[in-house]
């Protein structure tokens, strides 16, 4: 059984930094494409960032380029999303996904599972 479980988020003050954290189950983690989506309330969910299954490539969102960095770590199943500099625009509950070598990283419909998503407030 597949399955996705966030961590990391929280409350943190404008200009600090968190670390997500996305463990994998019941999937042969190398073959995945790994992203994270944001979705605050009453807005559409967005990819934040994404790293292909290689490890090679990555994509940002213009609104985080710089600040955030996805990482993966094969040996342990996870995905990282270190998240520095935090402004309050990037309240959102943060979600991880999985898609079966995706072929485009940054298109939401390419990802197979979900997980139920962590909560992260950034307050000034």
């Amino acid at each position: 059984q597949v399955q996705l479980v966030e961590s990391g988020g929280g409350l943190v003050q404008a200009g600090g930094s968190l670390r997500l954290s996305c463990a994998a189950s019941g999937l042969t983690f190398s073959s995945y494409g790994m992203a994270w989506f944001r979705q605050a309330p009453g807005k559409e969910r967005e990819v934040v960032a994404a790293i292909m299954w290689t490890g090679f490539s990555t994509y940002y969102s213009e609104s985080v380029r710089g600040r955030f960095v996805i990482s993966r770590d094969n040996a342990k199943n996870t995905v990282y999303l270190q998240m520095n500099s935090l402004k309050p625009e990037d309240t959102a509950v943060y979600y991880c996904a999985a898609g079966y070598r995706v072929l485009r990283i940054d298109v939401l419909g390419g990802y197979n599972y979900w997980g139920q998503g962590t909560q992260v407030t950034v307050s000034s």
